[in-house]
C-alpha cells in the first residue's frame, strides 16, 4: 500500500499517541482527532461494549450533536442493522459490505439518527481482547465525499494491533489505580489479602505463614506495579534508581508473597481477578 508523504506523517503521529500512556477514553478521543485527518473523515464516535448490559457506552465523539446520540443510545442502538454485523467482523470494515448503501437509506436508523449529523458513509473498527469488546471506531463522511476505499480499510487494519494494546494497557493500569490497597497495608488473613495468596490446601513454607502487617513492602510495591503493566527490569531499574539486581530481588519476593508464579498472574492478582492455576512454593524445610 503506497501512502503519500502527508498520509505517513499523519500516520505515525497516530502510532506515537497509542505507544503513550493515555487513559482510554483519552485513547479513543485523540486517535479520533487524528483519523480525521489521515482519512478525509467529517464525523467520528466511539463505544465500549458492556456484555454484562447488552449495551454500548462510555461514548467519545467528535463533530455529533450530543442531542442525536444519546437518542442512538436510548433508542436507536437497539435499532441499528448495521453495527452488531460490523462488530462481529471484528477488523476494519466498510458499512457497505455489510449492507448496501441502497439498503441503508431506507432504514430509519439512517434516516431519523445518521442523517441528522450528515452521515453517509462509513467504515468501522472494533478492539477486542479475548471475547470483549473493549472499544471501537466509527468514522463516517458526508454525503459529498466518495466512499472510503481499500487504502482506509488497509491503514485502519495497519492501526488495529497498536489501538488494541493501547486500550489494554490503559485498563490494565486502570485497574491497577483502582485498587491501590491491594498493594500496601493490607491486614495479613483480611479478606483483601486472601484473594491474593494461595488457595486454601497450598503447602505454604512456615516462614511465609507467619503473621505480617503487609503483604508487600512499600519498595517491593512499585516494582510490581510497573512489572505488572509490563515495565521490562532494566526500565523500571531507571524509573526507580535502583540497580537492576534489585528489581529482580523485590520482585521475586513480591512472587513469592503473593502466591503467582509470572507476571500475568501478577497483573491479575494486583487487579483483583483470579491469578490462575499455580503450583504450591517448594517445601524448603529441611526433610530427615
Amino acid at each position: 500500500m503506497y501512502l503519500s508523504a502527508a498520509k505517513a506523517r499523519l500516520l505515525s503521529e497516530v502510532m506515537v499517541t497509542l505507544a503513550e500512556p493515555h487513559e482510554e477514553a483519552q485513547i479513543r478521543q485523540r486517535i479520533g482527532e487524528q483519523l480525521l485527518g489521515l482519512l478525509e473523515a467529517d464525523h467520528y464516535a466511539s463505544y465500549v461494549w458492556n456484555d454484562e448490559a447488552g449495551i454500548f457506552m462510555d461514548r467519545v465523539a467528535l463533530n455529533m450533536c450530543p442531542r442525536n446520540l444519546s437518542a442512538y443510545e436510548a433508542y436507536y442502538q437497539y435499532h441499528d442493522p448495521i453495527t452488531s454485523l460490523l462488530q462481529q467482523r471484528r477488523g476494519p470494515t466498510l458499512v457497505g459490505q455489510v449492507m448496501p448503501q441502497s439498503e441503508l437509506v431506507r432504514t430509519e436508523f439512517f434516516n431519523d439518527f445518521l442523517y441528522r449529523d450528515g452521515l453517509y458513509w462509513g467504515v468501522n473498527l472494533y478492539a477486542w481482547d479475548g471475547d470483549r469488546n473493549i472499544g471501537d471506531m466509527r468514522i463516517w463522511r458526508g454525503r459529498r465525499r466518495d466512499n472510503f476505499d481499500a487504502e482506509s480499510v488497509g491503514i485502519l487494519e495497519l492501526i488495529r494491533p497498536a489501538f488494541t494494546a493501547a486500550l489494554k494497557r490503559a485498563r490494565k493500569a486502570s485497574a491497577l489505580r483502582a485498587a491501590p490497597d491491594r498493594l500496601t497495608n493490607v491486614p495479613a488473613g483480611s479478606r483483601e489479602a486472601s484473594a491474593c495468596l494461595p488457595a486454601p490446601g497450598w503447602s505454604v513454607p512456615a516462614e511465609e505463614s507467619a503473621p505480617t502487617s503487609r503483604l508487600l513492602s512499600g519498595r517491593e510495591a512499585e516494582v510490581a506495579r510497573l512489572a505488572a503493566i509490563g515495565w521490562p527490569d532494566k526500565a523500571i531499574a531507571r524509573r526507580l534508581g535502583i540497580g537492576f539486581t534489585t528489581v529482580r530481588t523485590h520482585l521475586g519476593h513480591a512472587f513469592r508473597k503473593l502466591g503467582v508464579q509470572n507476571r500475568v498472574q501478577l497483573a491479575s492478582c494486583l487487579a483483583g481477578a483470579p491469578a490462575g492455576p499455580r503450583r504450591a512454593p517448594p517445601d524448603r524445610r529441611a526433610t530427615s
